[in-house]
């Protein structure tokens, strides 16, 4: 196990210091680990109406994290994945409270109804108004309990900012529990987890998956899920989770929902935007109006991969209460939407080619040619992912495939002359391609470009235009032969391209010599510890792997070699 903690056993105190010395609106409650709302007014009858939450601890931004105006008044946390005290929560209770009385926003989880209820019970022996409103939002367990008995997970936030929100208009108890209530009966959330959590005290993963597993239905304690099925795409995720509540909640065309698309500790925001995305889109094909949305770590599980959504069917009054402001630290803000919008770019001032522009002699294998070498990239992608990712970012191969995708998709009208060609490359490979390669292959195709002309080149010239575009590489990275990049395969090449016609070899030997020389520059750079790029980040971790982009070298000068004669 390895976790930025020092003692397992102080996890919990520790951090709510860290949350209160970070947020200048929480406190710290003497003797309990209880976060509080720092502008709670001295004297109890000038107070709101408490909303009190809390749990287990390992949720976070929960419960911590919407204490502030407008949303809870004080987190009640207990050890990781363990329900607080039944003093904990009593103390928080005559902490926060006064004549209006609070309302306890409770998890349907054993030990939170026992340790919340009983406290409950003794603030009222005291005097102190308490209503208690239990979340049960889990629909994957529809079929395994009855509607009381299901977990209460990530929709739960929803409920501390509708009843924040009432209380901060003002409103007595009575009205702040029934329109907690109301929204806790209208309130579906379903995840799935692709891997377990470890809980410090334990060291060890709850459980453990295949590779191509994941867990459906699961809850917010590293627990296994309902049921155990393949890996889906995010999309397939969105269809099953969502088609879940839906059916469940009996939503459907002209309801109006809010949607809460939840990251479980794991999962990167780029994965949960992919998951929004679906999400909204299948709300609207499915005739639904989403008035509200939010996307990111609500309500998590440690540092589990996967996330949850939810749906709340809302009306004008409780779209009011999800708009109200708000100042808890993790509350996200209004989740209002825009209609979609895309702009589009400004048009291209470059001429483009005719469309009755004929082919100059010798094109007429270009197209081939081109379409073998996307094919070659294609191939490599695996291979180039993996040598990429041991010293760098690993996107150079699924950066490629795409640079072959546009490959594929060049006009007829591309390959009218070969400067035509390289220049409509150039501009493909500068469009589709990121990260570093996109430039670097572009500049040396455009170089290219322009030192062929409009001439019917010869294999000299070639080589010459060849040369040039090793040198725009070179003039744009900065690099040198010797500091393991791609030009560690491209210099070797095109000096011995050069070489081989000034000595009069056959145009297929001299290429052939041509791609032998990639070969070995590409090997020496196994042996090179890196210089330049992120693999220079690793140094001397780098060597013992040729260099991603001069592997990509050798393969599409190889896939070059059948069109060279």
């Amino acid at each position: 196990m390895k976790k930025l903690v020092n003692d397992p056993r102080a996890v919990v105190g520790e951090m709510l210091e860290g949350l209160i010395a970070l947020h200048p609106g929480q406190a710290l409650l003497e003797g309990e680990n209880v976060i509080l709302r720092s502008d709670i007014p001295e004297e109890p009858a000038q107070r709101q109406v408490a909303i009190i939450s809390g749990g287990g601890s390992g949720h976070e931004p929960a419960h911590a994290g919407y204490v502030g105006a407008g949303m809870l008044h004080a987190a009640v946390a207990g050890d990781v994945f363990t329900s607080p005290s039944t003093d904990a929560v009593l103390a928080a209770i005559r902490t926060v409270s006064g004549p209006a009385g609070a309302l306890l926003v409770v998890k349907n989880y054993t030990g939170d109804r026992l340790n919340f209820g009983l406290a409950a019970e003794l603030a009222r022996a005291e005097g102190i108004p308490v209503e208690t409103v239990v979340v049960a939002d889990d629909v994957a367990l529809r079929d395994t309990v009855e509607t009381s008995r299901r977990r209460g997970i990530a929709g739960t936030v929803w409920i501390h900012k509708v009843a924040g929100a009432a209380s901060a208009a003002g409103a007595p108890l009575a009205q702040v529990t029934r329109e907690a209530a109301e929204a806790a009966l209208l309130l579906g959330t379903m995840g799935v987890g692709l891997g377990a959590c470890t809980v410090p005290a334990a060291g060890r993963p709850g459980f453990t998956l295949g590779e191509g597993e994941m867990e459906l239905g699961l809850g917010i304690h590293g627990e296994q899920g309902v049921r155990r099925v393949p890996v889906q795409s995010a999309d397939e995720v969105v269809n099953t989770l969502l088609s879940a509540i839906l059916e469940d909640q009996r939503l459907g065309a002209g309801d109006r929902v809010a949607l809460l698309v939840n990251g479980l500790g794991g999962t990167p925001t780029q994965e949960l935007a992919i998951i929004a995305r679906r999400a909204l889109a299948l709300l609207r094909e499915r005739g639904l109006h989403v008035e509200r949305a939010w996307s990111g770590a609500f309500l998590t599980a440690l540092e589990m991969p996967g996330c949850s959504l939810s749906l709340l069917k809302v009306d004008d009054a409780r779209l009011q209460r999800l708009d109200a402001p708000a100042s808890a630290p993790a509350w996200p803000g209004s989740g209002r939407l825009a209609p979609a919008r895309r702009i589009s770019s400004a048009p291209t001032t470059a001429p483009g080619p005719s469309a009755t522009e004929t082919r100059t002699q010798g094109m007429e294998r270009f197209p081939e040619a081109v379409l073998a070498v996307a094919q070659a990239l294609e191939a490599a992608e695996a291979r180039l992912t993996e040598l990429d990712a041991a010293a760098g970012d690993g996107d150079l191969g699924i950066s490629l495939a795409r640079g072959a995708a546009a490959m594929r998709a060049l006009p007829e009208t591309s390959w009218a002359s070969p400067a035509r060609a390289l220049t409509a490359l150039g501009e493909a490979l500068r469009r589709s391609i990121g990260g570093s390669s996109g430039p670097f292959y572009a500049t040396a195709l455009l170089r290219a470009a322009r030192r062929l002309g409009d001439t019917s080149p010869d294999a000299r010239a070639w080589a010459e235009a060849f040369r040039a575009g090793v040198d725009a590489v070179a003039e744009l990275g900065g690099a040198r032969p010797g500091d393991r990049t791609m030009l560690d395969a491209l210099h070797p090449a095109a000096e011995a391209f050069s070489r081989a016609l000034q000595d009069g070899k056959p145009l297929t030997e001299a290429w052939a010599e041509t791609v032998q020389a990639a070969r070995e520059g590409t090997e020496a750079t196994s042996r090179m510890t890196p210089r330049l790029g992120r693999a220079s980040y690793l140094g001397a971790r780098a060597v013992g792997l040729p260099d991603a982009g001069a592997e990509a070298v050798t393969v599409w000068l190889g896939a070059l070699t059948p069109f060279i004669r």
